[in-house]
């Protein structure tokens, strides 16, 4: 069984409470059927409540949460599972990441661990977040279950060619996180330059670049109903060969976050 993942996302980091709910239903109801949390965040039960509060059906979201590093020793795994489950408010997460290959990440026997959760039914997909080449080829050998996915910082000023190479030749999903560049595509001449021929935002260009690579979707944060909106909509915006071999060529290399 594939994962079949939108363009478009939402990321949730830093949407909390009462209003961070609100965002989440609100996306929602616009058509987002993709949420991405983690146990870091501390955010699971908004997220949570914003999945019940709207009306959407839980069976057409994809909701997927991350196992932190001072959780992911195998004996760890299954009772923060559990609680992730308890705080979404949910049975099954439909995807769960190993947040980062460090702290007590023991690659056989915390996948392992993630292998039963698929088999108990707790956890439908697997995905791992911030690994390199040989941590992907390693977690791709040891686990039954198929890898989803690959979340990793990707957008206009890091590209990763060889982590999405990987993801295309091994037929998992590349989800980038940051698409926008924390703001800072709106500082770059050759994505201002696309954004003003097609009378649109840089973060729109953004987005429609990361989209159009093969294999790859994104989850960029948003709270309010216009950028929520604009993000989704982001992905239909047509970009043609010139526009992307100009973003392509930009020469400079900034990583957000770094080990």
């Amino acid at each position: 069984m594939t994962l079949d993942l939108p363009s478009v996302g939402l990321g949730t980091m830093g949407l909390d409470g009462d209003d961070g709910a609100r965002a989440v239903a609100t996306a929602l109801d616009l058509g987002y059927r993709h949420l991405d949390t983690a146990q870091v965040y501390g955010n699971e039960a908004t997220v949570g409540a914003g999945l019940a509060r709207s009306g959407v059906d839980r069976a057409a979201v994809t909701v997927a949460t991350k196992t932190w590093i001072d959780r992911l020793a195998p004996v760890d795994v299954r009772p923060s599972t559990e609680a992730s489950l308890e705080a979404l408010g949910l049975r099954t997460v439909d995807l769960l990441y190993v947040h980062r290959p460090k702290g007590g990440y023991d690659p056989a026997g915390t996948l392992a661990e993630y292998d039963a959760l698929v088999d108990d039914g707790l956890v439908r997909h697997v995905g791992v977040s911030n690994f390199e080449r040989a941590e992907l080829d390693e977690a791709i050998d040891l686990l039954d279950a198929p890898l989803a996915a690959h979340q990793t910082e990707f957008h206009p000023l890091f590209r990763r060619p060889e982590l999405r190479a990987h993801a295309v030749d091994h037929g998992y999903t590349l989800v980038a996180y940051s698409p926008l560049a924390g703001g800072r595509v709106r500082d770059l001449d050759p994505v201002c330059a696309v954004a003003e021929k097609h009378d649109t935002t840089p973060e729109a260009v953004s987005i429609a670049w990361v989209t159009g690579k093969e294999g790859v979707v994104t989850i960029p944060k948003a709270s309010s109903e216009a950028h929520l909106r604009a993000n989704l909509a982001a992905a239909d915006l047509d970009l043609d060969d010139e526009d992307v071999a100009r973003i392509d060529a930009i020469d400079r290399e900034q990583e957000l976050f770094p080990e």
